[in-house]
């Protein structure tokens, strides 16, 4: 049976589309296991309690006593401390941990929990120091960073790789991203995650869960 040539012809035009489109980003969906857990669950609500109070001693509490705060030493609740001076005023410690805490994370095992999901399941084929996700459905990409400017398109919970200016890619809350490899554009920094953002691990230990773990980089 032959084919109408206006039918080859349709299809054809639909590949070439495709291609010069380009492939959609890679999707990174969110994770959330905790709800697996029930006494892991209650665990981590009570710290996000905690951490949405300021309440210093209230954290420190859910802190395993040799916990990883660095790749560089300075371990332990008296580095912890040190490092996050979370009686200052200025501390950064709540938006960051707050932030690990609310972007869910998975289990490896029974007994460990890794957050956020941006780390515990970021695909091994993209660099995490040169990608980010978005963490949002329906995020605009803008042209310029500013909120007037016009949007590009938009996407949902994509990775997409970042542009750097003078080994900068965040300027003024907005961070540069490739979308085709043609055209770039900004989105609102607080709508990504790099896998290498900070990230906390929790162990059940003697029966009681604990943070063991709470850095960034690699």
């Amino acid at each position: 049976m032959s084919i109408p040539k206006t039918r080859i012809a349709s299809v054809v035009l639909v590949a070439v589309s495709v291609l010069v489109a380009g492939a959609a980003p890679q999707q990174l969906l969110p994770v959330d296991e905790a709800p697996r857990q029930p006494d892991f669950f209650s665990f981590r609500a009570q710290l996000q309690t905690a951490v949405s109070r300021h309440d210093v001693e209230a954290v420190v509490g859910f802190v395993n006593k040799d916990i990883k705060n660095s790749f560089g030493g300075d371990d332990g609740i008296d580095g912890f401390r040190r490092i996050w001076k979370p009686n200052d005023a200025d501390s950064t410690l709540w938006a960051e941990l707050g932030a690990v805490l609310a972007l869910g994370g998975t289990f490896s095992g029974d007994h460990s929990f890794t957050a956020p999901y941006v780390f515990s399941r970021w695909p091994n084929q993209f660099d995490g120091f040169e990608h980010v996700a978005l963490v949002a459905s329906d995020v605009r990409i803008r042209e310029a960073p500013r909120a007037d400017a016009a949007a590009l398109t938009t996407l949902s919970f994509a990775i997409l790789p970042v542009v750097r200016s003078k080994g900068i890619a965040e300027v003024d809350g907005w961070t540069a991203v490739q979308l085709d490899g043609r055209k770039s554009g900004y989105v609102v920094s607080r709508l990504t995650r790099s896998p290498i953002d900070y990230r906390a691990m929790f162990n059940k230990i003697n029966g009681r869960w604990q943070m063991t773990f709470f850095a960034a980089g690699d």
